[in-house]
């Protein structure tokens, strides 16, 4: 008798509708849906997907423990025998939400579990202890070999079948250390590795240390009283109401907006829209965390020239560092054409 699957994916991959549809509740349907067919096909007489659940990325990051709790009791009357999620490729709030509802599968009902992302995913980092998360390019054209490499898992995983290393089984390192034994000691294994790397030979290190982006930091800046000071924050203050609706969590998008005149960020006019942190100070004053009225103290006693008229805002809450990256280039290149000195980055 195949296995039973239940199979995770969010309101775009099930057909229902892009970013206007990201509030989209829970709900099951039998059968695969959407990415579930490939699924199906990559499982072949092993396993069948019983049934899909579906979720919105926005409502699973702003609902997450009823969001997780309602899931659960709508897949338990499948009986399922392992539970898959995704992929969600680099897409940070779908990451989050294949990572948590595999932990939550995983505790409650102690079934296998799989998803499949990028690796600079924030749900990796989140969850990657809790699920095995197959490694995926960060996007959908990865599709082909995302869905077979994780029903290929996942399959493994059901029969009780003993797992290789991460490089082998093609799953992202989940940081968990298990004893092994050497012929050599570590010393000569260590001279080894360092004399085939003098040569120019191959090897492997046996603890992969991580890699930081180093960033020289530019020069002070002389004139102050001349100097054009832009505001930028990760902290999430917006417009009220949040014009552009820029995400609680694992934002794929930033904002930008004209302050000309504006002396103070009033609760009236101002709030965040960060989902990371308590907002109620923020919303109560939001230069507490972007501080325009200080600023305009600053210009008025001639100690900078002027603020900048615009600022730029997004939320840092497990927003994907891709994306953070492609946030900073593309403000960086629109300040310069503005003519702005300097930058002042505020977080929460």
């Amino acid at each position: 008798m195949a296995f039973r699957v239940i199979h995770y994916i969010n309101q775009f991959y099930a057909g229902i509708g892009g970013e206007e549809k990201a509030d989209y509740q829970p709900e099951i349907r039998d059968g695969v849906v959407g990415p579930g067919m490939a699924l199906k096909g990559a499982l072949g007489a092993g396993a069948e997907v019983v049934a899909t659940v579906i979720c919105g990325d926005s409502y699973f990051a702003s609902n997450m423990d009823k969001a997780s709790a309602d899931i659960i009791e709508m897949i338990k009357k499948y009986n399922p025998d392992a539970f898959i999620a995704g992929p969600a490729f680099n897409a940070g709030r779908y990451g989050t939400a294949c990572g948590a509802m595999c932990e939550a599968v995983s505790k409650q009902l102690g079934i296998p579990v799989v998803s499949g992302m990028y690796p600079e995913n924030p749900g990796v980092e989140m969850y990657k202890k809790s699920a095995y998360i197959v490694e995926t390019p960060d996007n959908a054209v990865g599709m082909r070999k995302a869905i077979p490499a994780m029903a290929k898992l996942a399959l493994k995983l059901l029969n009780g079948e003993k797992l290789g290393t991460p490089a082998e089984e093609g799953y992202i390192e989940r940081g968990v250390r298990k004893n092994k034994f050497y012929d050599k000691l570590a010393a000569e294994r260590c001279v080894e590795m360092f004399v085939s790397k003098l040569k120019g030979e191959p090897f492997e290190t046996e603890y992969k240390m991580p890699s930081f982006d180093r960033v020289d930091p530019q020069p002070a800046v002389k004139d102050m009283k001349n100097a054009v000071i832009a505001l930028v924050t990760s902290g999430g203050i917006c417009p009220k109401g949040n014009p552009d609706h820029i995400e609680a969590s694992s934002a794929s998008k930033y904002g930008e907006y004209d302050i000309t005149g504006v002396m103070d960020l009033t609760s009236e006019g101002y709030c965040t829209a960060h989902g990371g942190y308590d907002a109620t100070y923020a919303d109560q004053d939001a230069d507490r965390v972007l501080p325009v009225d200080v600023l305009r103290d600053m210009e008025k006693e001639g100690v900078i020239k002027k603020l900048h008229n615009k600022f730029y805002t997004t939320v840092g809450n497990g927003t994907a560092v891709a994306n953070a990256k492609r946030f900073g280039a593309e403000i960086v290149d629109k300040l310069v054409a503005d003519g702005v000195t300097a930058v002042i980055l505020t977080s929460t």
